[in-house]
């Protein structure tokens, strides 16, 4: 299937919406536009129903069902937001949802997805997976397969969250938001391109998992041999033929984030915006933050969604923190004698930075007789204090590395 949805479809999706999903809010932000230089704004679908926009093209989709097709029930797969999605919107169409998710999936994910009504099924460690495990079922079962992106009915559902930003921000030039399979871009690319034809329409993926810059390169989509990113919402191996022919036609660049990228953005949309956001849905900003794309204001990124595992957003805001040198981690090699721990303590204190953990270590076969190995995880107010810190320790005389070096 070839043909492009179009902005008919799109506006006929939000009719079918109205009542149903939730017009999420544009949101400034300061230091996205002190990066750019002109105005910057968040489209907050992390706020949105079921916690992300996939419950717009899951809705659309299932509502256009029959009522002998709602009987049979419906079956997908998804690493939680199209679960949610689909769960949701299969309650409220009065049907039953099954949901294959892959064996790694997030545990808030699952719960929720089990909130919401749905038998949940863990099947495989990628989403590739998990949609095989679901299409069997379909034919096993005669349940309706509701596919995460490449499907007229979901596009245009997705698509929506274009319409409201260009009522909510006329004048934006620039459209930044994540790709994994190529739904949600493809959807808003329809929207924007017809209705704002000088509008860019720019899609970000986790470098690690980019399946959209070699297929498109390659003409057709193409699938990755392996791929692994923190942003798990848009880990998807190969994009869908629908969707690749929507985003080769319509989009105007896809680049790629690093996954300290990621950290950033989240640990900026935290801190600095008050957003909490899952990685997927930060990739936007990433880029934008780390300059991966020239880009024209006003412009908006949309914060896909905001179902992040608690246990993740430690990690990532311990990593976040540490890609903005405001967590070091090192390895400082001493001599063994008292007071000397409590010498070590005292001049990081000096230079206030604050000491998070200490591990004390004598028996690492590397050390020299009467010499001790002291690890720290220290915080600091930035990449110079903690270069200024780490002068004044090896002018004191302590031997100082880093993780990576020890």
């Amino acid at each position: 299937m070839t043909e492009l949805v179009g902005l008919a479809d799109v506006q006929a999706a939000r009719e079918l919406l109205a009542g149903v999903t939730r017009t999420t809010p544009l949101e400034p932000s300061r230091p996205l536009s002190a990066v750019l230089g002109g105005p910057a704004w968040l489209k907050c679908e992390n706020v949105q129903r079921a916690g992300s926009y996939k419950v717009r093209g899951a809705y659309v989709r299932i509502s256009r069902l029959s009522a002998e097709e709602r009987e049979r029930g419906v079956v997908a797969a998804s690493a939680g937001n199209h679960a949610q999605g689909v769960a949701l919107a299969a309650g409220l169409v009065g049907t039953h949802a099954t949901v294959f998710m892959p064996v790694n999936a997030p545990l808030p994910k699952v719960a929720a997805t089990k909130g919401y009504g749905a038998t949940v099924e863990l099947v495989g460690n990628t989403v590739d997976e998990s949609l095989v495990a679901a299409q069997t079922f379909a034919e096993r079962t005669g349940a309706v397969f509701i596919h995460p992106f490449d499907h007229p009915d979901v596009i245009a559902g997705q698509g929506t969250v274009a319409l409201e930003i260009l009522e909510q921000c006329p004048d934006v030039k620039t459209i930044v938001t994540g790709v994994g399979g190529g739904g949600l871009i493809s959807g808003m690319a329809v929207a924007a391109k017809a209705l704002r034809p000088d509008v860019r329409v720019i899609g970000v993926q986790a470098a690690t998992a980019a399946a959209f810059p070699p297929s498109l390169k390659a003409g057709e989509p193409v699938r990755l041999p392996a791929f692994s990113t923190i942003a798990d919402g848009i880990a998807v191996g190969r994009p869908g033929d629908l969707t690749f022919t929507h985003v080769r036609k319509l989009v105007d660049d896809v680049v790629t984030v690093s996954e300290e990228d990621i950290s950033r953005a989240l640990l900026m949309l935290l801190e600095r915006g008050k957003q909490v956001v899952e990685p997927a849905g930060a990739v936007g900003v990433a880029a934008l933050l780390a300059g991966a794309v020239e880009v024209q204001a006003p412009v908006v990124a949309v914060l896909s969604g905001g179902n992040i595992d608690p246990l993740l957003m430690l990690r990532v805001i311990e990593h976040g923190l540490a890609a903005a040198g405001r967590y070091l981690r090192v390895t400082v090699r001493c001599t063994d004698r008292p007071g000397q721990l409590a010498s070590l303590l005292g001049e990081i204190a000096e230079h206030r930075a604050n000491v998070v953990d200490v591990e004390h270590q004598r028996a690492n076969p590397h050390l020299r007789l009467g010499e001790v190995e002291v690890a720290l995880s220290v915080e600091t107010r930035g990449v110079e204090h903690s270069d200024t810190l780490i002068s004044a320790l090896r002018a004191s005389g302590y031997q100082v590395v880093f993780a990576a070096e020890s």
